[in-house]
């Protein structure tokens, strides 16, 4: 039987830290670890080993019996009312964690010559940032690159990448340094603009190294960023539609780049 330790009360410290780093991002820069909820995040293969924490209440114990012994870390019992008040989801599976950060790398030993990059420039909206890294993961892109993003330890970006923040590469970056090791790698930057006057995405040429940046939700990419790039295309958009949401137009954009 797997040893585990009991806990009820919300002032335990490892409750309180995970209240904290669900709550803050400067404690979780600060102590380098992070939280996940729900059970396909905790039991996922690729994040198994970087977890310092696994809390279980009581009903989870039962309903994930299987997957818990794969588990040989320290392991937190904690009280069905306690996984209420630590949730961050409406309908709770009682499964939550206290994870390890990626591993940190520099911008330059990131990138690769002749792979395929998503950039997100200035993207606020942690369900959207969760969105196309789980969309790039899922079409083969070999990378994405945040610029001035909302944090990527954010509960919601983790939740939206449905675990694929442990199993695509990712990296948190600068614009100018970011479009300059992609330029000393050979890899053509373009940047998607809202302007019908340029080239459409289905006439770009993605066959060798490319990187598709993508812009603030609400502003998309400034003038001065757009010039940094490479190239600029467009998404032909029919009536009076003018723009996608980010998380479409990267679905769209990382398909074509796909292909």
């Amino acid at each position: 039987m797997k040893k585990t330790e009991l806990v009820s009360s919300k002032d335990n410290p490892s409750i309180k830290l995970y209240r904290k780093l669900s709550e803050s991002k400067k404690t979780r820069k600060e102590r380098a670890l992070f939280v996940l909820e729900g059970a396909r995040l905790c039991f996922d293969s690729a994040v198994i080993d970087k977890i310092e924490i696994l809390f279980l209440t009581e009903s989870a114990q039962k309903k994930f019996a299987e997957q818990i012994s794969h588990f040989s870390g320290r392991i937190m019992n904690i009280s069905d009312e306690l996984g209420q008040w630590l949730c961050d989801t409406v309908n709770t599976q009682g499964v939550f964690a206290i994870c390890r950060m990626l591993d940190s790398i520099e911008i330059n030993n990131f990138i690769e010559s002749g792979k395929k990059y998503a950039v997100l420039n200035s993207l606020q909206d942690p369900s959207n940032v969760g969105t196309v890294i789980r969309t790039a993961d899922a079409l083969g892109i070999d990378g994405v690159i945040l610029c001035n993003c909302c944090d990527l330890y954010n509960p919601k970006v983790i939740r939206g990448t449905m675990g694929s923040i442990f199993r695509i590469k990712i990296i948190e970056s600068t614009f100018p340094e970011t479009i300059q090791s992609l330029k000393s790698k050979g890899i053509i930057s373009y940047a998607a603009v809202v302007d019908k006057s340029v080239k459409s995405l289905t006439d770009c040429d993605f066959s060798g190294g490319v990187a598709a940046v993508i812009g603030n939700e609400g502003n998309g990419l400034s003038q001065g960023d757009i010039a940094l790039c490479d190239d600029k295309f467009t998404i032909k958009m029919y009536g009076s539609i003018e723009s996608f949401n980010a998380a479409t137009a990267a679905t769209i954009i990382l398909w074509e780049m796909s292909k």
